[in-house]
């Protein structure tokens, strides 16, 4: 069986062989699936339908070029936004993640372990306004190869570690205890907080800094202006990743609509 990591490397090769970066990025948009909300409760009936809806909303991952400020809602994913501004199946928590080396992702799965658990909100919808080096996390593995994020990050090989399926998260999902189980420490990933139903955010105001930034070190195979560049880190964010124009300035949209700010 073809796993993830081998649909995005085939298409992203078979289009690269056939010339030019609008296809590549076609190709690995066409490759790539959000991951099943399956580490959810069964009874999570809100969140599901929350996710469907998610799925179901248009993700554009074509541009060839994005301006610095965006202006009109379809630069960025504005229908899920709206559907979780809509949302209100259980509580709500927005968590201010910016540094990709601190355990924000095992915080995360704290605060849904507790709240699903102990406070008994199954539907309990957790997201992860996401920017800073933590955005790193919400790159695919085409960019993490060809600009060598690992080498930012400390990480191990060229792939987006993040996106790693931990051996844990095969544990049956009805052994919730198991300290060694899908719901423990040892199954932080992007990915597998997917699978219980946490959404993360992307920022539009972090794709164009970083893009500037990889510019002016000079780090820029392709000599792609601004803009263009900035276009390339959009069309490669993780299937399922929800674009805003300005993770500082949507926090406070979401916060009007019920949801909990966490640092």
């Amino acid at each position: 069986m073809i796993n993830r990591r081998q649909l995005f490397s085939r298409a992203g090769a078979a289009a690269a062989a056939f010339g030019g970066l609008v296809e590549a990025n076609r190709a690995i948009a066409s490759a790539s699936a959000v991951p099943p909300v399956d580490l959810a409760l069964p009874r999570a009936a809100s969140l599901a339908r929350l996710h469907a809806h998610l799925d179901a909303a248009p993700r554009r991952r074509d541009f060839k070029t994005v301006p610095m400020i965006l202006t009109k809602p379809d630069q960025w994913d504005h229908e899920a936004i709206g559907l979780l501004k809509a949302y209100a199946g259980g509580p709500r928590q927005v968590w201010d993640n910016t540094d990709i080396k601190s355990p924000w992702l095992n915080l995360m799965r704290n605060a849904l372990n507790a709240q699903i658990w102990s406070w008994g909100h199954p539907d309990f919808l957790v997201t992860s306004a996401t920017h800073g080096s933590a955005h790193l996390a919400l790159y695919d593995d085409y960019l993490w190869k060809k600009y060598r994020f690992a080498e930012l990050t400390g990480a191990k090989g060229s792939d987006n570690p993040y996106l790693d399926t931990p051996a844990a998260a095969k544990v049956p999902a009805a052994d919730f205890e198991n300290p060694a189980g899908a719901y423990s420490p040892a199954d932080n990933s992007v990915t597998v907080l997917q699978r219980r139903g946490v959404v993360f955010l992307a920022c539009h105001n972090a794709i164009w800094e970083f893009s500037g930034a990889l510019i002016r070190k000079g780090v820029n195979p392709d000599k792609l202006g601004h803009e263009e560049f900035a276009a390339e880190l959009t069309n490669h964010l993780i299937p399922g990743a929800v674009l805003t124009p300005g993770i500082v300035g949507t926090i406070p949209e979401l916060q009007a609509y019920g949801y909990h700010y966490i640092k």
